[in-house]
């Protein structure tokens, strides 16, 4: 069976940007057809296999005690991320039940031409359309082709090891990447034993050295072994009497061989766009040599009334990006007078998830130095703050934190912060940056007792 419909909005991806876009258009009255390929994926990336699920895995690991049954713990959470997400994908998509002139289709989306587009549901096919559409199908992991690697019945990417039930009790690593460190950060706080084996010579190697160094030795002391300089050769399935196989992956450190056994393998070596089938050339939507999809700085493709939003157009893949993709995309769309830009983008703010997080914001100490910079930086280890009795409450002082001044202007250049509740301190930093608050003025401030955001008052005191 086929049908025709005609919107002023197409979205074709559930993830943040395109479906706030879609519910937010369609509230004011808009036709909007919004696609997305899976039901398990409605609400995008994020909420079913990204942001929620591991962070959900990484606080329930973090409540394991030392006496815990790894395995048990391990159960238990996978059971309770999979409720949490099952409730949010149900909460996204009744959004759109409420709104009478949205409608969601679930199948793959491929371009007619550039304002049709064709999508084929397990029941029928549907022409939808569109004066405008935009493309947020977001990034899918990179699974290169290392001998075996594909072929190895334990081999999995982040999206499918987060709803793996049976807690591996040896896990391999490939990449020393966010998603990499975080999944290794996890996983040994259930007990696995964790390898990472890291191409580069370093990992983390955009941090600061002492910051990295922190990073690398809290891990692990926490059981994870990280090895760098690694070419990967292949990966055998290894066959095991009476019970599931398992891999052995066979590396060179300085050309010298060497080989690691696992139950599974994480393959964590970067992400790409996921333009593939999407037929975007019928659309004459321009792409790069990596698939992402082409836009200006209001995220306009090639053809301007085709947008892409979010991991797809080939910026950083945070959510909070997508969101802001489609703050971007809104005034383009509701003829704002000043309308945002990603120019207008400034310090941009990340987190690694470990035990405690790696927030970070703005430039390095190395960067600074680099570009000439007269500066002065606040390094302190968190047990070495005396102020920051909230550390020592939660018991978690471990870490470190470190802040780069202008030494001209006592503006903030940027900051790393390893300790406890560092993804949320970090923005008072990044919101300090963004409107030219000083560092002498965030010194001052009055904060929260006992908080981690006091330690600023003794960390800037220490700039040298």
């Amino acid at each position: 069976m086929t049908r025709d419909m005609t919107a002023d909005l197409l979205v074709i991806g559930f993830g943040k940007g395109g479906k706030t876009l879609a519910a937010g258009l369609g509230a004011r009255g808009q036709c909007v057809v919004l696609v997305e390929q899976s039901p398990l994926m409605y609400g995008g990336t994020c909420i079913n296999t990204g942001c929620v699920p591991t962070k959900s895995m990484v606080y329930q690991g973090e409540r394991l005690g030392p006496a815990g049954d790894g395995k048990l713990a391990y159960a238990a959470a996978v059971a309770t991320t999979e409720q949490l997400t099952a409730g949010l994908r149900a909460t996204n998509l009744s959004i759109f039940d409420q709104i009478d002139t949205a409608t969601v289709l679930t199948g793959t989306a491929r371009f007619i031409d550039s304002t049709t587009v064709e999508v084929c549901t397990e029941s029928d096919r549907v022409t939808v359309t569109a004066a405008t559409i935009v493309i947020g199908t977001g990034s899918v992991a990179v699974v290169p082709d290392i001998p075996g690697l594909r072929q190895c019945p334990v081999t999995r990417t982040s999206d499918q090891l987060v709803r793996q039930v049976s807690r591996p009790d040896r896990l391999v690593v490939l990449g020393g990447g966010y998603i990499g460190l975080e999944f290794a950060s996890m996983y040994a706080s259930y007990g696995s034993s964790v390898t990472v084996l890291e191409q580069r010579d370093a990992v983390l190697g955009s941090e600061d050295e002492d910051v990295a160094t922190a990073a690398v030795e809290l891990m692990t002391r926490r059981g994870v072994t990280v090895i760098t300089g690694v070419d990967i050769v292949d990966v055998h399935t290894v066959s095991r009497v009476g019970g599931p196989p398992a891999a052995r992956v066979n590396y060179t450190v300085d050309g010298d061989p060497a080989c690691v056994e696992a139950d599974t393998v994480l393959v964590a070596l970067g992400r790409r766009p996921n333009t593939s089938g999407l037929g975007l050339s019928c659309a004459g939507v321009e792409t790069a040599a990596n698939g992402a999809i082409v836009v200006d700085e209001f995220r306009r493709t090639s053809q301007p009334h085709i947008f892409a939003v979010g991991d797809v157009n080939g910026g950083p893949q945070f959510t909070y990006i997508s969101l802001d993709d489609y703050r971007i995309v809104l005034d383009q769309l509701t003829t704002a007078l000043a309308p945002r830009s990603a120019k207008d983008r400034k310090a941009v703010p990340n987190c690694l998830f470990l035990t405690p997080p790696l927030a970070r914001v703005g430039m390095t100490e190395r960067q600074a130095r680099s570009e000439g910079r007269r500066i002065r930086v606040a390094s302190s280890p968190v047990d070495k703050l005396a102020t920051v009795a909230r550390a020592r409450i939660v018991q978690e002082t471990e870490g470190m934190m470190k802040v780069v001044v202008d030494a001209d202007t006592d503006r903030i250049l940027g900051a790393a912060l390893l300790c406890h509740d560092a993804h949320e301190v970090i923005n008072l930093v990044a919101l300090a940056m963004r409107h030219d608050v000083t560092a002498t003025t965030l010194r001052d401030e009055i904060y929260t007792h006992p908080s981690m955001s006091e330690a600023f008052n003794q960390l800037l005191g220490m700039l040298r």
